[in-house]
């Protein structure tokens, strides 16, 4: 599986499972809205408000969940990190293609922009036999 065809997969999917770890060092998962960047960065949107907001600041290390119809699936784990003001816009751009409702959220006082850079992304195809798994390995 090339990375091209891994940015697809992940294209054709809205949202993903967030994993992240809480100040008390206990999980905490919630699901969000996702755009791919072609290098496989993850962008979505947040409250600060909200329990991951904290947790990624305190611990970037986090891991996702992409797709889990038909026994595909992408297992991603990366480090979650806000763009800073020279980036954003670049981050908002695929963010907002994907989610056009999202520019309602962009005058939000309390919203923030994150992206996941990728660390470890494993797919796997449990529907044919035999099943299909593909590991890439990035430099940090």
């Amino acid at each position: 599986m090339t990375q091209q065809e891994l940015y697809q997969f992940i294209d054709r999917h809205d949202h993903a499972v967030l994993a992240s770890v809480s100040q008390f060092h206990a999980p905490e998962a919630a699901l969000v809205g996702i755009a791919v960047t072609p290098e496989l960065e993850l962008v979505f949107d947040t409250s600060q408000q909200s329990r991951k907001y904290p947790n990624i600041r305190l611990n970037d290390q986090v891991a996702l969940v992409i797709g889990w119809e038909g026994e595909v699936t992408v297992q991603y784990e990366g480090v979650a990190w806000e763009p800073s003001d020279s980036e954003i816009g670049r981050y908002k751009d695929v963010y907002f293609a994907k989610f056009p409702q999202g520019r309602e959220r962009e005058a939000w006082p309390d919203i923030a922009y994150l992206v996941v850079s990728p660390r470890w992304v494993r797919f796997s195809d449990f529907s044919q036999v035999p099943a299909r798994i593909v590991e890439l390995q990035y430099d940090e």
